[in-house]
Protein backbone atom coordinates (compact mmCIF):
# COMPACT_ATOMS: atom_id res chain seq x y z
CA UNK A 1 0.00 0.00 0.00
CA UNK A 2 1.43 3.38 -1.05
CA UNK A 3 0.13 6.75 0.09
CA UNK A 4 0.99 10.23 -1.11
CA UNK A 5 2.08 12.04 2.04
CA UNK A 6 1.39 15.76 1.82
CA UNK A 7 3.97 16.33 4.55
CA UNK A 8 6.81 14.95 2.42
CA UNK A 9 5.21 15.54 -1.01
CA UNK A 10 5.97 12.02 -2.14
CA UNK A 11 4.50 8.54 -2.39
CA UNK A 12 5.43 6.41 0.61
CA UNK A 13 4.91 2.80 1.55
CA UNK A 14 2.31 2.63 4.32
CA UNK A 15 3.76 1.26 7.56
CA UNK A 16 1.24 1.22 10.44
CA UNK A 17 2.19 2.17 13.97
CA UNK A 18 0.59 -1.06 15.17
CA UNK A 19 0.77 -4.10 12.89
CA UNK A 20 -2.62 -4.90 11.38
CA UNK A 21 -4.26 -1.70 12.63
CA UNK A 22 -4.88 1.75 11.14
CA UNK A 23 -5.66 4.82 13.24
CA UNK A 24 -7.22 7.47 11.03
CA UNK A 25 -8.73 10.87 11.76
CA UNK A 26 -10.56 13.07 9.25
CA UNK A 27 -11.73 16.58 10.07
CA UNK A 28 -15.51 16.68 10.16
CA UNK A 29 -17.99 19.44 9.33
CA UNK A 30 -18.75 22.67 11.14
CA UNK A 31 -22.44 22.01 11.63
CA UNK A 32 -24.13 25.36 11.08
CA UNK A 33 -25.82 24.51 7.78
CA UNK A 34 -26.57 21.58 5.49
CA UNK A 35 -23.51 19.87 4.00
CA UNK A 36 -22.67 20.80 0.43
CA UNK A 37 -21.24 18.39 -2.14
CA UNK A 38 -17.70 19.59 -1.33
CA UNK A 39 -18.20 18.50 2.30
CA UNK A 40 -19.16 14.98 1.28
CA UNK A 41 -16.24 14.34 -1.08
CA UNK A 42 -13.87 13.64 1.86
CA UNK A 43 -16.61 11.46 3.40
CA UNK A 44 -16.64 9.27 0.28
CA UNK A 45 -12.86 9.37 -0.25
CA UNK A 46 -11.88 8.34 3.27
CA UNK A 47 -14.71 5.84 3.64
CA UNK A 48 -13.31 4.19 0.51
CA UNK A 49 -9.79 4.27 1.97
CA UNK A 50 -11.13 2.63 5.12
CA UNK A 51 -12.86 -0.08 3.03
CA UNK A 52 -9.64 -0.68 1.11
CA UNK A 53 -7.63 -1.13 4.31
CA UNK A 54 -10.24 -3.57 5.60
CA UNK A 55 -10.10 -5.52 2.32
CA UNK A 56 -6.33 -5.75 2.86
CA UNK A 57 -6.92 -7.24 6.30
CA UNK A 58 -6.44 -4.22 8.57
CA UNK A 59 -8.58 -3.25 11.53
CA UNK A 60 -9.42 0.45 11.10
CA UNK A 61 -10.15 2.90 13.90
CA UNK A 62 -11.64 5.80 11.96
CA UNK A 63 -12.57 8.94 13.90
CA UNK A 64 -14.20 12.10 12.55
CA UNK A 65 -15.47 14.99 14.64
CA UNK A 66 -18.30 17.49 14.62
CA UNK A 67 -17.30 21.11 15.17
CA UNK A 68 -20.38 22.20 17.10
CA UNK A 69 -19.13 25.53 18.46
CA UNK A 70 -18.14 28.30 16.10
CA UNK A 71 -19.02 31.91 15.28
CA UNK A 72 -21.04 30.75 12.27
CA UNK A 73 -23.05 28.40 14.48
CA UNK A 74 -23.70 31.13 17.03
CA UNK A 75 -24.77 33.64 14.38
CA UNK A 76 -27.06 31.16 12.62
CA UNK A 77 -28.69 30.05 15.88
CA UNK A 78 -29.22 33.69 16.88
CA UNK A 79 -30.77 34.42 13.47
CA UNK A 80 -33.14 31.45 13.79
CA UNK A 81 -33.98 32.19 17.46
CA UNK A 82 -32.89 28.73 18.63
CA UNK A 83 -30.08 27.51 20.84
CA UNK A 84 -26.72 26.49 19.43
CA UNK A 85 -27.33 22.89 20.49
CA UNK A 86 -30.72 22.76 18.76
CA UNK A 87 -29.07 23.95 15.56
CA UNK A 88 -26.10 21.57 15.75
CA UNK A 89 -28.27 18.58 16.69
CA UNK A 90 -30.41 19.27 13.62
CA UNK A 91 -27.43 19.67 11.29
CA UNK A 92 -25.61 16.60 12.64
CA UNK A 93 -28.73 14.51 12.04
CA UNK A 94 -28.98 15.90 8.50
CA UNK A 95 -25.27 15.22 7.86
CA UNK A 96 -25.61 11.63 9.06
CA UNK A 97 -28.59 11.12 6.78
CA UNK A 98 -26.43 12.18 3.82
CA UNK A 99 -23.57 9.91 4.99
CA UNK A 100 -25.90 6.94 5.18
CA UNK A 101 -27.41 7.69 1.76
CA UNK A 102 -23.88 7.61 0.38
CA UNK A 103 -23.34 4.27 2.13
CA UNK A 104 -20.50 5.55 4.33
CA UNK A 105 -19.82 3.07 7.12
CA UNK A 106 -20.32 4.00 10.77
CA UNK A 107 -17.22 5.37 12.49
CA UNK A 108 -15.22 4.23 15.49
CA UNK A 109 -15.89 7.53 17.26
CA UNK A 110 -17.58 10.83 16.34
CA UNK A 111 -16.65 13.29 19.11
CA UNK A 112 -18.17 16.75 19.45
CA UNK A 113 -16.18 19.78 20.50
CA UNK A 114 -18.74 20.68 23.18
CA UNK A 115 -18.29 17.24 24.75
CA UNK A 116 -14.50 17.67 24.86
CA UNK A 117 -14.33 21.13 26.42
CA UNK A 118 -12.67 20.20 29.74
CA UNK A 119 -9.89 18.42 27.84
CA UNK A 120 -9.48 21.39 25.47
CA UNK A 121 -9.16 23.88 28.33
CA UNK A 122 -6.66 21.64 30.11
CA UNK A 123 -4.64 21.30 26.88
CA UNK A 124 -4.47 25.10 26.43
CA UNK A 125 -3.43 25.58 30.05
CA UNK A 126 -0.61 23.09 29.53
CA UNK A 127 0.61 24.97 26.44
CA UNK A 128 0.65 28.24 28.42
CA UNK A 129 2.44 26.64 31.35
CA UNK A 130 5.17 25.29 29.06
CA UNK A 131 5.64 28.61 27.27
CA UNK A 132 4.16 27.61 23.92
CA UNK A 133 1.18 29.91 24.38
CA UNK A 134 0.43 33.21 26.12
CA UNK A 135 -2.63 35.01 27.44
CA UNK A 136 -3.52 38.63 26.69
CA UNK A 137 -6.69 40.19 28.14
CA UNK A 138 -8.50 36.84 28.32
CA UNK A 139 -7.44 35.68 24.83
CA UNK A 140 -4.81 32.96 24.41
CA UNK A 141 -2.44 32.69 21.44
CA UNK A 142 0.00 30.01 20.28
CA UNK A 143 3.64 31.02 19.73
CA UNK A 144 4.41 29.76 16.24
CA UNK A 145 8.06 30.81 16.49
CA UNK A 146 8.48 28.20 19.23
CA UNK A 147 8.17 25.51 16.52
CA UNK A 148 11.36 25.40 14.47
CA UNK A 149 9.76 23.87 11.37
CA UNK A 150 6.45 25.71 11.40
CA UNK A 151 5.12 25.79 7.83
CA UNK A 152 6.72 22.50 6.78
CA UNK A 153 3.47 20.53 6.59
CA UNK A 154 1.94 22.95 4.10
CA UNK A 155 5.27 23.79 2.39
CA UNK A 156 4.83 27.45 3.33
CA UNK A 157 7.55 30.08 3.37
CA UNK A 158 7.45 31.70 6.79
CA UNK A 159 8.55 35.13 5.60
CA UNK A 160 5.84 35.14 2.92
CA UNK A 161 3.30 34.10 5.55
CA UNK A 162 4.36 36.95 7.82
CA UNK A 163 3.87 39.48 5.04
CA UNK A 164 0.36 38.16 4.36
CA UNK A 165 -0.52 37.92 8.05
CA UNK A 166 0.37 41.57 8.74
CA UNK A 167 -2.63 42.65 6.68
CA UNK A 168 -4.92 41.37 9.43
CA UNK A 169 -2.46 41.62 12.30
CA UNK A 170 -3.94 41.44 15.77
CA UNK A 171 -2.18 43.98 18.00
CA UNK A 172 -2.38 41.55 20.91
CA UNK A 173 -0.15 39.01 19.15
CA UNK A 174 3.59 38.74 19.66
CA UNK A 175 3.85 37.62 16.02
CA UNK A 176 1.39 38.01 13.14
CA UNK A 177 1.50 34.23 12.61
CA UNK A 178 0.39 33.39 16.15
CA UNK A 179 -3.12 31.92 16.23
CA UNK A 180 -5.97 31.90 18.72
CA UNK A 181 -6.34 29.01 21.17
CA UNK A 182 -8.99 30.65 23.36
CA UNK A 183 -11.26 33.56 22.51
CA UNK A 184 -12.81 35.73 25.19
CA UNK A 185 -16.41 36.55 24.35
CA UNK A 186 -19.69 37.83 25.77
CA UNK A 187 -21.82 36.68 22.84
CA UNK A 188 -23.20 33.20 22.31
CA UNK A 189 -22.29 29.92 23.97
CA UNK A 190 -19.21 30.13 26.21
CA UNK A 191 -17.32 28.27 28.92
CA UNK A 192 -15.46 29.35 32.03
CA UNK A 193 -11.69 28.97 32.11
CA UNK A 194 -8.83 30.42 34.10
CA UNK A 195 -8.29 32.87 31.21
CA UNK A 196 -11.83 34.17 30.68
CA UNK A 197 -15.31 33.15 29.71
CA UNK A 198 -15.04 32.20 26.07
CA UNK A 199 -14.66 29.37 23.58
CA UNK A 200 -11.74 27.56 21.93
CA UNK A 201 -10.03 28.25 18.64
CA UNK A 202 -10.77 25.85 15.81
CA UNK A 203 -7.19 24.63 15.39
CA UNK A 204 -6.96 23.31 18.94
CA UNK A 205 -10.11 21.22 18.97
CA UNK A 206 -9.04 18.45 16.58
CA UNK A 207 -5.66 17.95 18.29
CA UNK A 208 -7.38 17.30 21.60
CA UNK A 209 -10.00 14.97 20.12
CA UNK A 210 -7.33 12.97 18.29
CA UNK A 211 -5.34 12.64 21.52
CA UNK A 212 -8.42 11.61 23.49
CA UNK A 213 -9.72 9.01 21.02
CA UNK A 214 -6.58 7.69 19.30
CA UNK A 215 -3.46 8.86 21.16
CA UNK A 216 -0.57 11.29 20.60
CA UNK A 217 0.40 9.94 17.19
CA UNK A 218 -1.87 8.40 14.55
CA UNK A 219 -1.28 6.77 11.20
CA UNK A 220 -3.34 9.00 8.91
CA UNK A 221 -4.80 12.49 9.22
CA UNK A 222 -7.08 13.48 6.36
CA UNK A 223 -9.31 16.21 5.05
CA UNK A 224 -9.85 18.52 2.11
CA UNK A 225 -6.75 20.27 0.76
CA UNK A 226 -8.17 23.62 1.89
CA UNK A 227 -7.42 22.47 5.46
CA UNK A 228 -3.73 21.95 4.85
CA UNK A 229 -3.04 25.54 5.85
CA UNK A 230 -3.69 26.93 8.34
CA UNK A 231 -5.77 24.27 10.08
CA UNK A 232 -3.59 21.20 9.76
CA UNK A 233 -0.37 23.19 10.01
CA UNK A 234 -1.57 24.64 13.30
CA UNK A 235 -2.78 21.28 14.57
CA UNK A 236 0.64 19.79 13.93
CA UNK A 237 2.39 22.75 15.60
CA UNK A 238 0.46 22.17 18.84
CA UNK A 239 1.12 18.42 18.79
CA UNK A 240 4.81 19.14 18.15
CA UNK A 241 4.84 21.45 21.17
CA UNK A 242 3.06 19.25 23.69
CA UNK A 243 3.45 15.68 22.44
CA UNK A 244 6.74 16.01 20.48
CA UNK A 245 5.11 14.25 17.52
CA UNK A 246 3.95 15.22 14.02
CA UNK A 247 0.44 14.16 15.13
CA UNK A 248 0.21 11.82 12.11
CA UNK A 249 2.71 9.82 10.07
CA UNK A 250 0.75 10.35 6.85
CA UNK A 251 -1.25 13.43 5.86
CA UNK A 252 -3.78 12.97 3.07
CA UNK A 253 -5.76 15.73 1.37
CA UNK A 254 -8.56 15.41 -1.15
CA UNK A 255 -9.05 17.92 -3.95
CA UNK A 256 -11.70 20.62 -4.16
CA UNK A 257 -14.90 20.70 -6.20
CA UNK A 258 -15.64 23.24 -8.93
CA UNK A 259 -19.14 24.02 -10.17
CA UNK A 260 -19.29 24.34 -13.96
CA UNK A 261 -15.57 25.20 -13.93
CA UNK A 262 -15.82 27.78 -11.11
CA UNK A 263 -14.50 27.14 -7.61
CA UNK A 264 -17.35 26.27 -5.28
CA UNK A 265 -17.67 28.90 -2.57
CA UNK A 266 -20.37 30.03 -0.19
CA UNK A 267 -19.27 33.63 -0.81
CA UNK A 268 -19.98 33.15 -4.54
CA UNK A 269 -23.31 31.54 -3.79
CA UNK A 270 -22.59 28.58 -6.07
CA UNK A 271 -22.68 25.71 -3.57
CA UNK A 272 -24.72 22.57 -4.21
CA UNK A 273 -26.37 21.17 -1.08
CA UNK A 274 -25.70 17.43 -0.85
CA UNK A 275 -29.23 16.47 0.16
CA UNK A 276 -30.62 18.36 -2.83
CA UNK A 277 -28.42 16.60 -5.34
CA UNK A 278 -29.17 13.25 -3.69
CA UNK A 279 -32.88 13.92 -4.17
CA UNK A 280 -32.22 13.97 -7.93
CA UNK A 281 -29.27 11.60 -8.39
CA UNK A 282 -28.97 7.97 -7.30
CA UNK A 283 -26.52 7.96 -4.34
CA UNK A 284 -24.57 5.16 -6.03
CA UNK A 285 -24.18 7.31 -9.13
CA UNK A 286 -22.96 10.28 -7.06
CA UNK A 287 -20.49 8.07 -5.25
CA UNK A 288 -19.32 6.63 -8.58
CA UNK A 289 -18.87 10.17 -9.90
CA UNK A 290 -16.95 11.41 -6.84
CA UNK A 291 -14.49 8.50 -7.08
CA UNK A 292 -14.10 8.62 -10.87
CA UNK A 293 -11.42 11.34 -10.51
CA UNK A 294 -8.31 10.68 -8.43
CA UNK A 295 -8.94 11.91 -4.90
CA UNK A 296 -6.05 14.41 -4.92
CA UNK A 297 -7.27 16.15 -8.07
CA UNK A 298 -9.86 18.89 -8.15
CA UNK A 299 -13.19 17.73 -9.50
CA UNK A 300 -15.54 19.67 -11.76
CA UNK A 301 -19.23 18.95 -11.31
CA UNK A 302 -21.88 19.78 -13.89
CA UNK A 303 -25.17 18.34 -15.07
CA UNK A 304 -23.46 16.99 -18.19
CA UNK A 305 -20.72 15.27 -16.19
CA UNK A 306 -23.25 13.73 -13.80
CA UNK A 307 -25.25 12.42 -16.74
CA UNK A 308 -22.08 10.93 -18.21
CA UNK A 309 -21.25 9.28 -14.88
CA UNK A 310 -24.77 7.88 -14.69
CA UNK A 311 -24.41 6.29 -18.14
CA UNK A 312 -21.07 4.75 -17.20
CA UNK A 313 -22.39 3.46 -13.91
CA UNK A 314 -25.54 2.03 -15.50
CA UNK A 315 -23.46 0.04 -18.00
CA UNK A 316 -21.69 -1.59 -15.06
CA UNK A 317 -24.84 -2.06 -12.98
CA UNK A 318 -26.91 -3.47 -15.85
CA UNK A 319 -24.23 -5.97 -16.80
CA UNK A 320 -23.94 -7.09 -13.18
CA UNK A 321 -27.71 -7.36 -12.80
CA UNK A 322 -28.09 -9.46 -15.97
CA UNK A 323 -25.28 -11.72 -14.83
CA UNK A 324 -26.75 -12.24 -11.37
CA UNK A 325 -30.12 -13.08 -12.96
CA UNK A 326 -28.49 -15.65 -15.25
CA UNK A 327 -26.63 -17.20 -12.32
CA UNK A 328 -29.73 -17.28 -10.11
CA UNK A 329 -31.88 -18.81 -12.86
CA UNK A 330 -29.34 -21.60 -13.23
CA UNK A 331 -28.83 -22.05 -9.44
CA UNK A 332 -25.15 -21.19 -9.79
CA UNK A 333 -23.52 -19.91 -6.60
CA UNK A 334 -20.13 -19.73 -4.93
CA UNK A 335 -17.48 -17.27 -3.79
CA UNK A 336 -14.75 -17.84 -6.37
CA UNK A 337 -13.07 -14.71 -7.80
CA UNK A 338 -11.27 -14.02 -11.03
CA UNK A 339 -7.93 -13.75 -9.25
CA UNK A 340 -6.12 -11.89 -12.02
CA UNK A 341 -8.78 -9.14 -12.28
CA UNK A 342 -9.07 -8.75 -8.51
CA UNK A 343 -5.28 -8.53 -8.18
CA UNK A 344 -5.17 -5.76 -10.79
CA UNK A 345 -7.97 -3.87 -9.03
CA UNK A 346 -6.27 -4.09 -5.63
CA UNK A 347 -2.92 -3.05 -7.11
CA UNK A 348 -4.53 0.06 -8.59
CA UNK A 349 -6.30 0.95 -5.36
CA UNK A 350 -3.16 0.26 -3.31
CA UNK A 351 -1.27 2.78 -5.44
CA UNK A 352 -2.46 5.86 -3.53
CA UNK A 353 -6.08 4.91 -4.25
CA UNK A 354 -5.75 5.26 -8.01
CA UNK A 355 -9.46 4.97 -8.77
CA UNK A 356 -9.15 5.86 -12.50
CA UNK A 357 -6.94 2.78 -12.98
CA UNK A 358 -9.25 0.73 -10.76
CA UNK A 359 -12.23 1.81 -12.89
CA UNK A 360 -10.33 0.63 -15.98
CA UNK A 361 -10.13 -2.84 -14.41
CA UNK A 362 -13.88 -2.74 -13.72
CA UNK A 363 -14.58 -1.85 -17.37
CA UNK A 364 -12.44 -4.81 -18.46
CA UNK A 365 -14.41 -7.12 -16.18
CA UNK A 366 -17.70 -5.79 -17.57
CA UNK A 367 -16.43 -6.25 -21.13
CA UNK A 368 -15.60 -9.89 -20.40
CA UNK A 369 -18.97 -10.47 -18.73
CA UNK A 370 -20.86 -8.96 -21.67
CA UNK A 371 -18.95 -11.21 -24.07
CA UNK A 372 -19.92 -14.24 -22.00
CA UNK A 373 -23.57 -13.16 -21.86
CA UNK A 374 -23.68 -13.01 -25.66
CA UNK A 375 -22.41 -16.56 -26.15
CA UNK A 376 -24.83 -19.39 -26.90
CA UNK A 377 -23.25 -21.84 -24.45
CA UNK A 378 -22.73 -19.55 -21.48
CA UNK A 379 -19.65 -20.34 -19.37
CA UNK A 380 -21.34 -20.12 -15.98
CA UNK A 381 -18.24 -20.73 -13.80
CA UNK A 382 -16.38 -17.88 -15.52
CA UNK A 383 -19.42 -15.59 -15.28
CA UNK A 384 -19.68 -16.37 -11.57
CA UNK A 385 -16.02 -15.49 -10.98
CA UNK A 386 -16.32 -12.20 -12.85
CA UNK A 387 -19.59 -11.30 -11.08
CA UNK A 388 -18.10 -12.02 -7.66
CA UNK A 389 -15.01 -9.96 -8.51
CA UNK A 390 -17.14 -7.06 -9.70
CA UNK A 391 -19.28 -7.21 -6.55
CA UNK A 392 -16.17 -7.18 -4.35
CA UNK A 393 -14.54 -4.30 -6.26
CA UNK A 394 -17.72 -2.22 -6.11
CA UNK A 395 -18.06 -2.96 -2.39
CA UNK A 396 -14.57 -1.56 -1.77
CA UNK A 397 -15.74 1.56 -3.65
CA UNK A 398 -18.72 1.69 -1.27
CA UNK A 399 -21.30 0.57 -3.84
CA UNK A 400 -23.16 -2.41 -2.42
CA UNK A 401 -25.59 -4.81 -4.10
CA UNK A 402 -27.94 -6.93 -2.00
CA UNK A 403 -27.95 -10.68 -2.68
CA UNK A 404 -30.31 -11.66 -5.48
CA UNK A 405 -32.79 -14.50 -4.92
CA UNK A 406 -35.51 -15.69 -7.27
CA UNK A 407 -38.66 -17.61 -6.36
CA UNK A 408 -39.95 -20.50 -8.42
CA UNK A 409 -42.62 -18.14 -9.71
CA UNK A 410 -39.94 -15.63 -10.79
CA UNK A 411 -38.08 -18.36 -12.65
CA UNK A 412 -41.24 -19.55 -14.39
CA UNK A 413 -42.14 -15.99 -15.39
CA UNK A 414 -38.65 -15.41 -16.83
CA UNK A 415 -38.73 -18.69 -18.77
CA UNK A 416 -42.21 -17.82 -20.09
CA UNK A 417 -40.89 -14.47 -21.32
CA UNK A 418 -38.06 -16.19 -23.18
CA UNK A 419 -40.47 -18.76 -24.66
CA UNK A 420 -43.05 -16.18 -25.78
CA UNK A 421 -40.31 -14.14 -27.48
CA UNK A 422 -39.09 -17.25 -29.30
CA UNK A 423 -42.65 -18.03 -30.36
CA UNK A 424 -43.10 -14.38 -31.45
CA UNK A 425 -46.10 -14.01 -29.16
CA UNK A 426 -45.11 -10.44 -28.41
CA UNK A 427 -48.27 -9.51 -26.49
CA UNK A 428 -47.71 -12.24 -23.89
CA UNK A 429 -43.96 -11.56 -23.95
CA UNK A 430 -44.59 -7.89 -23.14
CA UNK A 431 -46.96 -8.88 -20.34
CA UNK A 432 -44.30 -11.10 -18.80
CA UNK A 433 -41.65 -8.44 -19.32
CA UNK A 434 -43.72 -5.82 -17.47
CA UNK A 435 -44.18 -8.19 -14.52
CA UNK A 436 -40.45 -8.93 -14.49
CA UNK A 437 -39.70 -5.18 -14.43
CA UNK A 438 -42.12 -4.68 -11.54
CA UNK A 439 -40.29 -7.39 -9.61
CA UNK A 440 -36.92 -5.81 -10.33
CA UNK A 441 -35.73 -8.80 -12.35
CA UNK A 442 -35.41 -6.82 -15.56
Amino acid sequence: MRIYNTKTLRLEEFKPLTPGEVKMYVCGPTVYNHAHVGNVRPVVVFDTLRRLFEALGYKVKYVSNYTDVDDKIINEAFKRHISEQELTDEMIAAFNEVRHLLNAKDLYKTPRVTETMDDIIEFIQELVMRGYAYEVDGDVFFRTNAIDDYGSLSSQNIEDLKVGARIEENSKKESPLDFVLWKKTDFGIKWSSCFSKGRPGWHTECVVMIHKELGNLIDIHGGGKDLRFPHHENERAQAKALYKTDLANYWMHSGMIDIEGVKMSKSLGNTIIAKDILAQVDPRVLRWFLLNTHYRSDLNISETMLQSAEKEYNKVANCLHQSLIKLALNNISGEELDIESYKRFIEAMSDDMNTPNAYAVIYDIVKNMNQLLRTKDLDMPSLLKYANTLLKALSILGIEYPPLSLSDEDRQLYNDWIRFKAEKDFAKADECRNLLIQRGIL
